[in-house]
């Protein structure tokens, strides 16, 4: 593995996700799961965050968009969290549900809008 990207990957994961959030995930890893999150970091947030073409606030719209339509809605709950981090707004959100909606049907946009209420709920509770 490339420590030069683990290190760029692990900054910006913990950037947009939260030091806390991305501690207690690599505190968890054991021998099993360790060598597919150093893999992860380097590769999803090293190699591909790590790019400064697109900005984090982009990035992070666009995961949300393909994570909703994969439906992956635990991973979309953690990049809402991180998408709010990286200056996306409850429009901006509403509207990328709306899309998926659209694309993807409407019970996914409704698994989506739950998912965002709870993450919203979280921050208006924390402000």
């Amino acid at each position: 593995m490339n420590d030069d990207l683990f290190q760029i990957g692990l900054a910006r994961r913990k950037s947009t996700l939260g030091a806390d959030y991305v501690e207690r995930n690599l505190a968890a890893a054991d021998d099993f799961t360790r060598p597919f999150q150093e893999a992860m970091t380097a590769w999803c947030w090293g190699f591909g965050w790590g790019d400064d073409t697109i900005d984090a606030k982009t990035r992070s719209m666009m995961n949300l968009a393909m994570i909703g339509a994969l439906g992956k809605m635990n991973e979309w709950e953690a990049h809402c969290r991180g998408a709010v981090n990286n200056g996306v707004t409850k429009a901006e959100i509403r509207s990328i549900i709306h899309v998926v909606g659209i694309y993807c049907g409407v019970p996914q946009a409704l698994e989506c809008f739950r998912a965002a209420r709870k993450v919203l709920d979280e921050n208006e509770g924390a402000a």
